[in-house]
């Protein structure tokens, strides 16, 4: 175990130098004032193989530490164990420029127009702040002239932020991450909480749900906003079953327990919290409706009651803090903002591409942009469909109602037009709680590996430089091999098949 802790900290260690000139760094970076760090900021190639062999490393040493977890196993880490190695590992990315995205200059900017008493939803910070604005400068091109994505309750928090740092970006993407730590407290609070009462390992859904490297690249190191949603969503899950009686398809419900409503008032409140942070939260609702209504008798009018208290108590949500913070509804409209940009990773985006494509060799003429848009529109029915199949499914006991959450919830990241990697997490997070079987964990474990290599750090693909990229993961890949064969001279245990020999002291 401390071999493959070690192995994950100086991956941290080495992305977190690395970061300093490949990560995606403001516009007025402060790196370049700092003495002997401002050198990685002028060495590119070598920056970005550093923090490729750092991203290896982590991605390694998780894979290694997931031997420990597998249920079944003689023996398994525990809840102590993997809390002290997320800590060595996210202490080296508490500090550094934002990875693999700039959107954390998104919420600086965004969060300002809130904070000078302007409407984020109806204007972009090219608009609001002005082109020359340094909030505006960091901010992605895509993105200038587009609405906040954003739940109000968010752009609240972060104009409280704004009004502190001011311009000063630096320790606002600090803030922000401190932010989004808050959020990955809140999942490493809940996952084994959660996982207990589902009948699955806490260990295993821990290092499944909070030391994957999706979470620890994407939610720590690039401060997305994911985290406060995922994290609220997750706690009001737990928050709200707490006093929920264990029961199984058939079983006579006992009489509500002391504190009980109480609790699925709070953990419905804190869920509709999550949706205003980012709206995905909200269909954890249904799923908590349905857990409701099969703690009760079962019967259509049981899941009609609790459908209505979801739904009352989301609405009072969204009135309170849509009234509260002077936002009110703009947010709906902005929605559709990030299907703007088409992904390479969507299949419903690639799909349109290819029917361009088709259009332009037949002749037809380029109808990419409304092949898309159709795609979309029939991605959003599937994965409407796909969430009312579960939740049935569910209320009659055929799946666990966590199960159908992170199904529907990765059907909508899915079928998505600009499918980012982290976006899986909607669905990886509450399926590491409630799905504990070996296919299930290797089919998760195969896409969250390949998808934290797959985005490089800087959160842009080099245009003009792109043999910069092929050469870093070359020097990255070299280094990534010798640490894996020390981690090997080390504890030659880890890398064997069987696991029934591995002596302790050596792990």
């Amino acid at each position: 175990m401390n071999v493959v802790r070690r192995l994950g900290t100086v991956g941290a260690l080495f992305l977190a130098f690395g970061s300093l000139g490949a990560g995606a760094a403001p516009v007025l970076n402060p790196v370049l004032d700092i003495p002997v760090l401002r050198l990685f900021a002028r060495i590119p190639t070598v920056s970005l193989a550093i923090a490729f062999a750092g991203m290896g490393m982590m991605v390694a040493g998780w894979l290694l530490l997931g031997r420990f977890t597998r249920p079944g196993r003689i023996r398994l880490a525990s809840q102590g164990q993997l809390h002290r190695t997320l800590a060595t590992w996210i202490t080296p990315l508490l500090l550094i420029p934002p990875l693999f995205s700039r959107d954390v200059y998104s919420y600086l900017a965004q969060s300002e127009i809130v904070n000078r008493g302007m409407d984020p939803y109806a204007m972009g910070p090219a608009e609001a702040l002005g082109v020359a604005d340094p909030l505006t400068a960091g901010v992605s091109n895509l993105w200038r002239e587009t609405p906040a994505p954003y739940g109000p309750l968010f752009l609240e928090i972060g104009s409280w932020i704004s009004s502190v740092v001011g311009t000063d970006i630096a320790t606002g993407v600090l803030l922000q991450r401190a932010l989004a730590l808050v959020g990955f407290g809140l999942i490493v609070w809940a996952l084994p909480r959660l996982a207990q009462r589902f009948g699955v390992q806490p260990a295993a859904a821990l290092w499944l749900g909070a030391a994957n490297p999706l979470v620890l690249f994407h939610l720590v190191a690039g401060a997305h906003n994911e985290a406060l949603g995922i994290g609220l969503m997750v706690a009001g899950l737990e928050i709200g079953i707490r006093r929920l009686p264990m029961r199984v398809a058939g079983d006579t419900p006992p009489p509500l327990a002391r504190g009980e409503l109480l609790y699925i008032v709070l953990g419905a409140t804190t869920i509709a919290l999550g949706a205003m942070i980012k709206i995905h939260a909200i269909v954890a609702l249904g799923f908590f409706g349905v857990m409701i209504a099969r703690r009760w008798y079962g019967r259509v009018a049981d899941l009609l009651w609790a459908a209505a208290l979801m739904a009352v108590i989301g609405a009072a949500v969204a009135v309170a803090v849509g009234f509260g913070t002077g936002l009110g509804f703009g947010w709906v409209g902005a929605l559709g903002t990030p299907g703007l940009v088409w992904s390479l990773l969507s299949p419903v985006a690639e799909l349109g591409q290819l029917g361009g494509v088709l259009g332009i060799a037949l002749g037809l003429g380029n109808h990419t942009a409304s092949v898309i848009a159709i795609l979309s529109i029939l991605g959003y029915a599937v994965a409407a469909g796909i969430t009312v199949k579960f939740l049935w499914d569910s209320f009659r006991w055929r799946y666990r109602p966590m199960i159908g959450l992170g199904v529907s919830l990765g059907a909508f990241m899915m079928l998505h037009v600009a499918m980012q990697p982290w976006w899986l997490l909607w669905a990886v997070i509450p399926l590491a709680a409630a799905a504990g079987t070996s296919r299930f964990r290797v089919a998760a474990t195969v896409v969250s590996a390949a998808l934290a290599m797959l985005v490089p750090p800087t959160g842009s693909p080099f245009d003009g430089r792109a043999y910069i990229q092929h050469q870093a993961y070359l020097a990255g890949a070299i280094v990534l091999a010798v640490a894996l064969v020390v981690a090997w001279r080390r504890a030659p245990a880890l890398f064997r098949r069987r696991e029934s020999g591995m002596p302790a002291e050596r792990v």
